[in-house]
């Protein structure tokens, strides 16, 4: 098989847009259409080049093998109490999906309710006294979840379905009656239980992003709706109230600034905000006068405070991230005086931080490291002890490895940090696959994953860059990547290529990068920024024409983020980036794969679709240009069959093409889930 020789033809149409002065190509745009037979029919072509390429590919079936087994350890989630009872998720080596689980007892095995597969459990919510269940499912990947009601102890359904609840925050009334809900991009309304009228809305505005949370005794409201630039919160009284009409008052409006409370079981309110603080601190109010602050537990200069939990004898837990590190703090309630630390497993990953919402002397966490699957572990302030309390189901031999701490400088002289995993070695350059986000405020965090132990059990390197853009540092590292900034994170990642070559990690002609989503735009950009940096490129659910990139998926929220194209200022530094629009004919292109997936509802797969017509026809080489294209599944969860079978593609094509010895077929002719490790909002990219 040659390359390009065989790539299926794609008409360039002569179309440009003319906008605020500038004058934008767009030959594909017929490539946006999935149901025009020319887009069918090129897709169609395009799965024969892949199948017949990847089938070449040499360890294909060695990495699908050794992927099954590293994904062998199932899965466990910290306990949610509920009036006595203990929910959570739990998952065996053996089940496609997690099920949820009522004090060990299955409540909700999504195989049940469709054996293919498809279907997916997106979010879940008891009452506040146990008895009864809202759950989220949706369908073949595409994320638009139908919500439902079941009565926990026998299982039956009591209410349902309730479309448009893309993730939706639940906040249950006393009594299990009635709940707040929230549809997508709308507001939000009260459901009752059984009721054939409409549902009620209580709070509604623009297409923000929206979130509920009640009190532990059901008196308080707290809503909450943002974009990427800022928040606002409320706090309504129910108890003075007509739950179809609770009059929220406004704790912070209209502000730059990110604010999430709740009302805990000591009465008082919790603010974690970033404002005044870009690493966040906590405050208290009185709810009787929500907008009086007082500051608990100051801001940290060198740390990320992630979340916090009440305990009883007011010891207030509290979470941090240094450095992409965690750690657990613990504080007076009262006084906000640092008491002491919670003793972890090692130097990796908290999350999920959680406690009996009525209080109590006990709280979980989830604990992972690079080669730790995800534990949870249980803290006794009456002991002052962590024990583990669930281990994974399953067991797996792992490869030795060890993580490099490295810091090096962007280009404008800005200390990135990057961590390193590899095996020991007696040194040279190794076949190496970067990996990066720098988006939306979410921090890349250690953590197991069954693709990168793969690879590096293999020989290869695996490097994580954590960029401007994310939230490894606080909001003030994410502002430095985001809008006008955003070339901040393109050079942040190119100059860890750089450093990996120059300190003999690897080489130009054995790194490989690996992005999705956000990631996605962010190894798109490489690649056409700096072609020459990389042998292999994997571009998972990109976003990469910049210009149109708010006319589909969920494009429209993500405007604060990346910036509107319909305003002059925001399109000029959008089109001075946008991987689609900087493909240039006679480069040579490093190997490239997109993969994508039909039923994708956040990012349009026909940003891809485009991108690999261009740069079939534009490439000077002759390394393949490919696209990886699964018809039924989305951006998000999936069955682990499909995830492992996806990460088994985008390793072995990395490896055909960052490996020095390669045979001649496979180095000249060859052309992940959403990979597990690389994290993502569920309303971002």
């Amino acid at each position: 098989m040659r390359f390009p020789d065989s790539y299926p033809p794609a008409e360039r149409l002569p179309l440009t847009d003319r906008r605020h002065g500038h004058e934008i190509d767009d030959p594909y745009r017929w490539l946006e259409d999935p149901s025009d037979p020319r887009t069918q029919d090129w897709l169609k072509a395009q799965d024969r080049l892949w199948r017949d390429s990847a089938a070449r590919l040499p360890r294909r079936a060695s990495f699908l093998a050794r992927l099954t087994e590293l994904r062998e350890t199932g899965l466990v989630t910290p306990p949610a109490w509920r009036g006595g009872r203990r929910f959570h998720l739990r998952q065996s080596t053996s089940q496609e999906h997690p099920v949820l689980c009522c004090d060990d007892r299955v409540v909700l095995d999504p195989m049940e309710l469709d054996p293919t597969g498809l279907t997916t459990l997106d979010d879940w919510q008891p009452d506040l006294e146990g008895r009864r269940l809202a759950y989220q499912i949706s369908r073949s990947g595409d994320e638009k979840a139908d919500l439902y009601v079941l009565d926990v102890a026998t299982g039956s359904l009591v209410d349902g379905p309730i479309g448009g609840c893309r993730y939706s925050a639940v906040a249950w009334l006393p009594g299990g009656e009635a709940f707040y809900y929230v549809r997508f991009q709308q507001g939000v309304f009260l459901h009752r239980i059984g009721s054939h009228d409409a549902d009620v809305p209580v709070f509604v505005g623009g297409r923000i992003s929206y979130g509920v949370q009640i009190s532990p005794d059901g008196r308080w409201l707290t809503i909450s709706s943002g974009t990427a630039s800022g928040s606002s919160l409320w706090l309504a009284d129910l108890a003075r109230r007509d739950p179809a009409d609770p009059r929220p008052r406004p704790v912070q409006e209209g502000s730059h600034a990110r604010t999430a409370g709740a009302v805990a079981c000591d009465g008082r309110l919790y603010l974690l905000t970033d404002r005044d603080a870009p690493r966040r601190r906590l405050c208290v109010a009185d709810p009787e006068t929500p907008t009086a602050w007082r500051e608990l537990i100051p801001e940290d200069k060198e740390a990320v405070l992630g979340a916090f939990t009440l305990l009883d004898g007011d010891r207030l837990l509290v979470s941090r991230t240094r450095h992409a590190v965690g750690e657990i703090v613990i504080h007076h309630a009262r006084t906000g005086e640092r008491l002491g630390t919670v003793p972890l497993p090692g130097s990796g990953t908290i999350a999920s931080l959680t406690s009996r919402p009525e209080g109590g002397p006990e709280a979980w966490f989830t604990y992972t490291d690079a080669v730790t699957p995800p534990e949870i572990w249980r803290y006794d302030a009456r002991t002052d002890a962590t024990t583990r309390w669930s281990a994974a189901p399953g067991r797996v031999t792992l490869p030795d490895v060890r993580s490099h701490h490295i810091e090096y400088a962007s280009a404008d002289g800005t200390p990135i940090r990057m961590v390193v995993v590899a095996q020991p070695s007696d040194g040279g350059p190794r076949p190496t696959i970067l990996s990066g986000y720098g988006g939306f405020g979410i921090p890349l965090m250690p953590g197991y994953a069954a693709d990168s132990l793969a690879w590096v059990e293999a020989g290869g390197v695996l490097a994580i860059a954590n960029l401007r853009g994310g939230g490894e540092e606080g909001e003030a590292w994410h502002r430095d990547g985001m809008l006008e900034r955003k070339q901040n994170v393109f050079d942040d990642f190119v100059a860890a290529a750089e450093k990996l070559i120059a300190d003999g990690w690897t080489t130009p002609s054995q790194l490989g990068v690996w992005g999705e989503s956000n990631g996605g735009l962010l190894v798109g950009a490489a690649l056409t920024q700096r072609p020459d940096l990389f042998a292999a490129v994997v571009c998972s659910a990109g976003l990469l024409d910049m210009a149109r990139y708010h006319l589909s998926g969920l494009g429209p929220s993500w405007t604060g983020e990346y910036g509107d194209p319909e305003d002059p200022q925001a399109l000029a530094w959008l089109l001075d980036y946008s991987p689609y629009h900087h493909v240039r004919k006679g480069t040579d292109y490093p190997a490239t794969l997109f993969t994508v997936s039909a039923a994708d509802t956040r990012v349009d797969p026909m940003h891809a679709r485009k991108m690999c017509a261009a740069l079939q026809w534009a490439t000077g080489g002759d390394r393949p240009i490919l696209l990886r294209h699964e018809p039924d599944v989305g951006h998000g969860a999936r069955a682990v069959s499909r995830s492992v079978g996806l990460a088994a593609d985008v390793l072995a094509f990395l490896s055909a093409h960052t490996t020095r010895s390669r045979p001649p077929e496979t180095a000249t002719r060859s052309c992940p889930p959403e990979a597990p490790a690389r994290p993502r909002p569920p309303d971002a990219g």
